[in-house]
């Protein structure tokens, strides 16, 4: 589901010019539902400080989705077998988003 502010049925929601801006957004992953929005529309975003983070059911499943968010991102630390999991890595998707992709280590 996406709504930008322009399709709100409340007009002057956000300043002019941020018409295009995400109100509200929901995506599913697996059985999470992810919710966003841009917010109130101010100051420039910044994504610094954190990661979110998947953790999978197996190495197949790890490296598709490395695969997927490292498409126009940038790879921070490749993924491999670490002392506690068979595969973690971290990549910054195209946004600059930091995830870190980690298979479960008890679903080994």
């Amino acid at each position: 589901m996406l709504m930008r502010f322009k399709d709100s049925p409340e007009p002057g929601m956000c300043a002019p010019g941020a018409e295009n801006k995400v109100l509200h957004a929901s995506l599913r992953i697996g059985e999470t539902t992810l919710m966003a929005s841009d917010g109130r529309c101010e100051g420039k975003p910044s994504f610094q400080g954190f990661s979110l983070s998947l953790s999978v059911p197996n190495e197949v499943e790890a490296e598709r989705l490395f695969a997927g968010v490292a498409d126009g991102g940038k790879v921070q630390l490749p993924l491999t077998k670490t002392f506690f999991s068979p595969r973690f890595g971290m990549v910054a998707d195209r946004f600059g988003v930091s995830w870190m992709i980690i298979v479960a280590p008890d679903a080994q």
